[in-house]
């Protein structure tokens, strides 16, 4: 396309494209081929919405001056990889249909998407008018992209080796080792097809990178499928120089088998690589022999459990591997006396599933002493407190999650539970349930440790299992890295702005506070899209540390914690108060809703004969999503009554007893005592991490039907009761007035 218009050659992005296509004018524009690209840009803009990042939602495309939905039938990987492209969000990494991220509203576009995927916009891709279009808003499209352009390894000795570096907006840079761990090289290593990750050598091992060196943390729990899924932290993360570049040597061969659906890499759902093809290995009479297997092949130490996966953890892909029987010391599963149906239908019989004791992996003395330690299907994590580094103490052990009792429980055994989460020291260790009773097993008790230990388990303890406790004695932590934000001294969406941080809450300095950095400010308080910063003092003086300064967002950025910043210092604001933020915020106008309540809890029944009966929904990072009915019980749906003010449960149903719900599963594995008063202090499954499908989803049928308005028949409506308290006040209005009269008259009288 020649284009020679003054003034364009310059312009290397939509959005300056798009900004001097407004600016000029379609009707100064001369060029006809300009002008009708700057028509088309103004219908392909795209945009993600609804996700927890700039990088992952539910695909918008701009028609004029609105905003269209796309149909997921015409959606493609292709195509979300010029829109990843397009949004400088990386390659992209799935194409999630059924309005993942919650419906949208409005139009629906009606061309389908027919791109290459090498466009460098989504203006460029072909299109077809005129599909039929049999698409809702529950269908509506969605992309999730890895927010990083590449990945690699430099350096090393093999493909599989070597200094980790990552490109972002197009410049490589490497990686800080502080928090670079196993979990995290782990997810790098599957997604290059290297296998698992052998060791993170750090300090530099494979050479000093050049360019920048990202300070982001990954908090890979070590299951996700690509870096890009991994929750990142940057803000107050100090300077790091090339001397301590992260490096990752993996297993260096492409695994044959895989475990899904688990907590690591070491236990879950056994599939197996025949032929390119990932499928089922299907047993109904699956044992440990069987089992032992596959840990020795995947390198993950002993055969702790081998079981068949309940119905919402089976898979639904082409079986590969059907009746295995092993005699327990073979090296690879299919050396076994197996039948293969790499065709076969699914479902015919029982997946299988195993948990292994961990990775037995070699560490380098530099790190470890000479030796071999087991890591991997035990984790721990911190339940039901304000962040990840806070809560109740939860230790994943032989296939279950269980607490840790509070006996002899203190800040050293705290402090192993902090490091171990990446999560700094222990600022306190509770007691006595004070982040609530977890259920199930209570692993460990008199738990003794020294402070140094690398896991909890390597403490001394009662072993595993021996205890005499019960769930009201749990043990929790709360850990220096545990972050917050708040105003203060002013309302809800305006106030000095203070940041939580080592146990101790800061004010943030206003350098730069830029519109981006405020914008996110406000969205994580629930306060809009937008603010703008007051002047000093406007909401008062602070009193503790000035924490942190040097925000600095893009779009990028999902939350405020992802942003880079100044180290963490308690005298950050070089003009000490003065530069303290005070900010107001452009709060969201509130919707009423029937099932709002206060804070973030809203839960609704949608689907049955009143609002006391049907399928379960909450709201949950902006959208309505069900719940599964895995674990689903009467105590359950007790709570769920109670909190909708409709008595006690009648049923509580399963197997999407009132029809299939659309969007997001948010939660499963709910375990209610019954006595809770919401939903959300319940036990459960962390949210937003459900496998289920809506075949799954939960339902209830309450005891108290909603009590009607009263109407005319027979009942006193509510202009009536008006009516009756403006008479009752005349009434009375009149006794006063009689009574004024009657002594104005006996006055006169004893006057004459």
């Amino acid at each position: 396309m020649p284009i020679n218009t003054p003034g364009w050659r310059s312009k290397q992005s939509l959005f300056e494209i798009s900004k001097w296509c407004k600016e000029t004018g379609t009707s100064q524009i001369k060029h006809t081929n300009i002008s009708g690209l700057c028509l088309l840009y103004s219908y392909s803009q795209p945009r993600l919405v609804g996700g927890d990042n700039p990088c992952s939602g539910r695909v918008e495309i701009r028609h004029g001056e609105t905003w269209a939905t796309l149909c997921d039938a015409y959606f493609d990987i292709k195509a979300a990889s010029v829109i990843c492209n397009e949004l400088e969000c990386g390659r992209a990494l799935s194409t999630p249909g059924g309005a993942h991220f919650g419906e949208g509203h409005g139009l629906i576009w009606t061309e389908q998407l027919q791109c290459v995927g090498n466009e460098s916009h989504l203006a460029y891709c072909p299109r077809r008018s005129h599909v039929n279009q049999t698409c809702s808003h529950a269908n509506d499209a969605s992309a999730v992209c890895s927010r990083h352009s590449g990945f690699q390894l430099v350096n090393g000795s093999t493909a599989c080796s070597g200094r980790v570096e990552i490109q972002v907006r197009g410049d490589w840079g490497t990686v800080c080792d502080s928090h670079w761990d196993l979990s995290d090289a782990n997810i790098l290593c599957h997604q290059l097809n290297c296998g698992f990750a052998v060791s993170t050598p750090g300090g530099g091992h494979f050479g000093k990178g050049t360019g920048s060196v990202w300070t982001d943390t990954f908090h890979c729990k070590g299951t996700e499928p690509h870096l890009g899924h991994c929750p990142v932290t940057a803000l107050g993360a100090s300077s790091c120089p090339h001397d301590n570049d992260a490096s990752v040597i993996c297993s260096g061969h492409s695994e044959s088998l895989r475990l899904l659906n688990g907590e690591s890499r070491c236990d879950g759902r056994v599939e197996i690589s025949l032929h390119g093809v990932w499928s089922r290995v299907l047993d109904d009479q699956w044992d440990m022999n069987d089992a032992s297997v596959v840990c020795r092949q995947l390198q993950c130490g002993v055969t702790e459990k081998a079981y068949n996966p309940p119905k919402s953890g089976r898979g639904t892909g082409p079986v590969g591997l059907r009746s295995v029987q092993c005699a327990g010391n073979e090296t690879r599963l299919t050396l076994c006396n197996i039948s293969a149906f790499e065709t076969a239908q699914a479902g015919i019989t029982e997946d299988a599933g195993v948990v292994c004791s961990g990775d037995l992996l070699y560490h380098y003395i530099t790190y470890y002493p000479l030796g071999f330690i087991l890591v991997g299907s035990r984790r721990i994590r911190l339940v039901d407190g304000p962040g990840r580094c806070a809560g109740r103490v939860e230790i994943y052990y032989n296939g279950t999650w269980g607490t840790v009792c509070d006996d002899s429980w203190d800040l050293p055994d705290s402090n192993v539970v902090c490091n171990q989460l990446g999560c700094g020291h222990a600022i306190n260790a509770t007691l006595s349930a004070h982040y609530g009773q977890g259920s199930g097993q209570i692993w460990l008790d008199d738990v003794n440790c020294s402070g140094n230990e690398s896991d909890l388990w390597e403490c001394p303890s009662g072993g595993w299992g021996q205890h005499n406790c019960r769930h009201k004695e749990d043990a929790g932590v709360l850990c220096s890295g545990l972050m917050d934000l708040r105003l203060v001294s002013g309302s809800a969406c305006a106030g000095r702005l203070e940041v939580f941080y080592n146990g101790t809450w800061g004010s943030v300095c206003n350098s730069p506070m830029d519109a981006v950095t405020r914008a996110l400010i406000c969205k994580h308080l629930d306060c809009g899209d937008s603010g703008i910063l007051l002047k000093e003092f406007t909401y008062g003086i602070g009193s503790g540390p000035t924490w942190v300064d040097g925000i600095r967002c893009n779009k990028q950025h999902g939350s405020l914690w992802e942003c880079p910043s100044d180290p963490w210092n308690q005298q950050s604001c070089s003009n000490n108060r003065g530069e303290e933020t005070h900010i107001s915020c452009e709060a969201v106008p509130v919707t009423c809703d029937v099932s709002a309540f206060s804070g973030q809890e809203k839960l609704r029944v949608v689907g049955g004969e009143d609002r006391c009966s049907g399928r379960v929904e909450v709201w949950y990072r902006g959208s309505w999503g069900t719940v599964c009915d895995d674990s689903w019980d009467m105590a359950d749906a007790n709570v769920v009554c109670k909190q909708l003010g409709c008595g006690s449960a009648v049923s509580a149903t399963g197997e999407a007893a009132f029809g299939e719900g659309t969007g997001p599963i948010w939660v499963e594995k709910v375990n209610c005592r019954g006595t809770e008063s919401s939903l959300w202090d319940c036990p459960a499954m962390p949210w937003g991490e459900s496998n289920c499908d809506h075949k799954e989803d939960t339902a209830v049928n309450c005891s108290a039907p909603p009590r009607r308005p009263l109407t005319d028949s027979g009942r006193v409506t509510v202009p009536v009761v008006i009516c009756i308290i403006l008479g009752v006040l005349l009434c009375l209005l009149l006794i006063i007035l009689g009574a004024q009269v009657q002594r104005a008259r006996a006055q006169h009288r004893g006057r004459s």
